[in-house]
């Protein structure tokens, strides 16, 4: 667990009964991990988008890193990447999930993802990545509709943190392709839920009631 200047845990009290502390921001440290992962993909050959909160930071949305750093990769593609990453001294940390492999570089957590929200990494969503630069290090990054899109999927009845959600929508709104956001969403109701937030904040044009 990260511990917040004082010796208090993320979230925790104030000794003096103030307000909660703020967790450690690990925005450059996350970084450091994901230039050097990022790297190692590239050099591997095979395809990859970065994803996640990392993927809005190199959008240019302002977001403090504090967690970890995801990569999206076609399940086929794991074995050759992971050796990669243990060439490179990246230690493999085998999760009880089967649809990830996680690693750790410099105390910073990676995720090496094969299926974002219940749907499989597809060659056909890396080929629409933009290629940016991350802190000086250019490389594929998820496109703003395929990321709004995995971030309302991942919603849910027990996870449903529109705050997060919020400065990512209003951030990319101009680069969203928000009919194909809808049709994407159409069976996930936290979704819809969102996106008619949207309209009520009018970050969005609101739809015209059917009759």
């Amino acid at each position: 667990m990260n511990l917040v200047e004082g010796g208090a845990a993320p979230g925790q009290a104030a000794a003096d009964g103030g307000a909660p502390a703020l967790p450690v921001d690990h925005t450059q440290a996350i970084l450091e991990a994901t230039k050097e992962v990022g790297a190692v993909l590239k050099a591997s050959g095979r395809p990859f988008a970065l994803v996640g909160s990392v993927a809005a930071y190199a959008h240019g949305i302002p977001v403090r890193l504090q967690h970890d750093t995801d990569f999206a990769v076609r399940r086929e593609d794991a074995d050759v990447v992971t050796q990669a990453l243990l060439e490179r001294g990246i230690r493999i940390v085998d999760p009880p999930e089967d649809w990830l492999v996680k690693a750790r570089s410099g105390g910073e957590e990676i995720d090496l993802i094969f299926s974002l929200a219940g749907r499989p990494v597809t060659d056909e969503l890396l080929a629409r990545s933009d290629t940016l630069p991350v802190d000086s290090v250019h490389m594929p990054v998820l496109a703003p509709t395929d990321l709004m899109v995995s971030r309302l999927l991942a919603l849910s009845e027990h996870h449903c943190d529109f705050g997060a959600v919020l400065p990512l929508a209003r951030g990319l709104r101009e680069r969203v392709d928000w009919a194909r956001v809808r049709e994407d969403t159409d069976d996930a109701p936290m979704a819809k839920a969102f996106l008619y937030l949207l309209e009520l904040l009018d970050v969005l044009p609101h739809r015209a009631e059917e009759p």
